[in-house]
């Protein structure tokens, strides 16, 4: 890959602006609203969550984006409460943060998109907000990406952000984009919430497929604990000269790579989740049917807390796969943990599961040492298609967690 990691601290996307500052939604007074400003004719895609109990955020995004065929220049996104399931209380309020913003940044209220996070149906504390969007604009000035990264968290650990560059027809091309996500992770055609900007001229229409492939294999290729949200999004916007067909392949890697490194980010954030849970399916007739048994195997709660517990227990893994709803011929069927292999030809051969355990057990405690994937191989020799998924062992943490998240 001819793309490396640069510092956002220092260099951002030409063009770009962003802001992220504490404005009193949140009652831990952490960082909780957030700015990115584009150049003008700047081109905006979006992906979002397939639910039908949806925040009025997602409407207003879509429209916008149709509206304006994606001549999109500013995205608000505050912190703290999804403004969800609210009813008319929440298409208002947004609207009314968006047309305010519209007023101090001087630009066309349709051209501006609002994005939502937090505990479901509670609304925006409207005046914190408002009284705060000044501070927000001018904090622009600072062209800050790590605390507009900052303020989009809330019950992630880390934050997630990225940014690389590269050189292509004698023009330096930056990508940056930075996620929040740590619970309710099981997208379908969308994300947690994610923001890349890239400072190259694409075209609508291929840019809209670009970003619908790179979300597939990465944001579409997660799971925490199988539950989608009502605020799921993905936005990505490009601003800049032009580039030749030729070199947008290239492009396309670098997002890819931008998108896949942040999913697993979020899955390694997964709430009271102690590794990465790498799937790799191969031997199918297509790479869709391949990642739907990757994503059996990681969205099963049973094979999940099996990896909590560091128990290679291959038959939970099999009986997933089997679930997904692609026909495959167990006789064919070669499975690993990690180097191990357990079934060769979907016969047991003789392995040694005390090495297994101690593999597993060592990955869980890796995470400090960027040294915690446990990784699944199926093989189920049956033709060229193969996928990733990835996913995080199942633990009494998130219980603990989400059992008390709204109190």
């Amino acid at each position: 890959m001819n793309w490396s990691h640069f510092n956002y601290r220092e260099h951002k996307p030409k063009g770009f602006l962003y802001a992220g500052i504490a404005a009193g939604l949140k009652a831990s007074k952490k960082k909780d609203l957030a700015l990115i400003v584009a150049p003008k004719d700047s081109i905006c895609t979006g992906i979002f969550t397939q639910s039908i109990v949806r925040a009025s955020c997602i409407d207003i995004c879509n429209q916008r984006i149709k509206k304006s065929s994606g001549l999109i220049r500013a995205i608000l996104i505050n912190s703290g409460q999804a403004n969800a399931c609210n009813g008319e209380i929440g298409m208002r309020d947004s609207l009314i943060a968006t047309k305010e913003l519209s007023r101090e940044l001087g630009i066309n209220e349709e051209q501006i998109l609002i994005c939502s996070t937090g505990v479901i149906g509670v609304p925006i504390p409207m005046n914190q907000l408002l009284q705060n969007l000044p501070s927000l604009v001018n904090a622009l000035k600072e062209n800050d990406f790590v605390s507009a990264s900052d303020a989009i968290l809330t019950t992630d650990l880390k934050s997630k952000r990225i940014a690389i560059e590269t050189s292509l027809g004698g023009k330096n091309i930056k990508i940056a984009a930075f996620a929040k996500g740590s619970g309710m992770i099981h997208p379908n055609m969308a994300t947690m919430l994610s923001f890349l900007t890239c400072d190259v001229g694409i075209e609508k229409d291929i840019w809209d497929e670009m970003i619908k492939k790179a979300a597939q294999l990465s944001f579409n290729a997660i799971s925490v604990d199988g539950e989608t949200s009502t605020n799921d999004s993905f936005l990505a916007i490009n601003s800049g000269p032009k580039i030749s067909d030729k070199y947008l392949p290239d492009i396309q890697e670098g997002i890819n790579y931008v998108c896949e490194k942040l999913a697993k980010s979020i899955v390694r954030d997964g709430e009271g989740s102690n590794c990465l849970l790498e799937v790799l399916v191969i031997g199918l007739s297509s790479n869709s049917d391949a990642l739907k048994i990757a994503k059996s195997i990681i969205n099963s709660s049973l094979v999940k807390t099996a990896i909590h517990g560091c128990d290679p227990n291959w038959g939970r893994i099999v009986a997933a796969a089997g679930n997904a709803g692609i026909d495959f011929k167990f006789t064919k069927v070669d499975l690993f943990i990690g180097d191990f292999q357990i079934l060769h030809k979907g016969n047991l051969i003789k392995y040694k599961k005390e090495k297994i355990i101690e593999y597993m057990k060592r990955k869980m405690n890796g995470a400090y040492l960027n040294n915690d994937t446990i990784s699944i191989t199926l093989n189920l020799n049956n033709g060229e298609g193969k996928a990733k998924a990835w996913g995080c062992d199942l633990s009494k943490k998130y219980i603990e967690i989400n059992s008390e998240y709204t109190t």
